[in-house]
């Protein structure tokens, strides 16, 4: 059994009023599994109970509009670095690969202030790529997010 990371994306919708605009939240838990497609499945499982639960609670507001929780799916699975020791202090659990317009955007990322920022996470089935990081040195896996890839490697 290893641990993965998945992340699950859920956003806000007004109950009776239309949207332009969405408030996603992404949702990162711990899951034992014997792979990544496992690891998928008990997510999706979680979020969707999860979902169900908060349902029944019609007092959620969303800028004082009655509003609901949804789960939108499972973005990626993440197999944490050291997959086969429970993850505790310091333990890298997963990620997300970001492209920035410039330097300065990065310190604003940082910062807390408001960026455009792309989300790169569409990693092509078994890309090798190094990993340069001193704690690790060593070569990992990444592989495709979600329930098409057998094994999603750590970073």
């Amino acid at each position: 059994m290893s641990w993965y990371a998945a992340h699950l994306i859920q956003y806000f919708k007004y109950r009776r009023r239309r949207q332009r605009s969405f408030l996603v939240w992404e949702n990162i838990v711990l899951i034992r599994a014997r792979n990544a497609e496992e690891a998928h499945d008990k997510a999706e499982q979680i979020a969707r109970e999860e979902e169900a639960i908060l349902d029944k609670d019609k007092s959620l507001r969303l800028k004082g509009h009655p509003a609901k929780l949804l789960f939108a799916g499972v973005r990626k699975v993440v197999e944490c670095v050291d997959p086969d020791r429970r993850p505790g202090d310091g333990t890298e659990v997963s990620y997300t690969e970001m492209v920035l317009p410039s330097e300065k955007a990065v310190h604003q990322l940082v910062a807390g202030k408001s960026v455009a920022v792309r989300i790169d996470d569409g990693f092509a089935d078994e890309l090798q790529v190094a990993v340069d990081a001193p704690r690790r040195g060593s070569v990992a896996r990444r592989t495709g997010s979600g329930r098409d890839s057998a094994e999603n490697g750590s970073r």
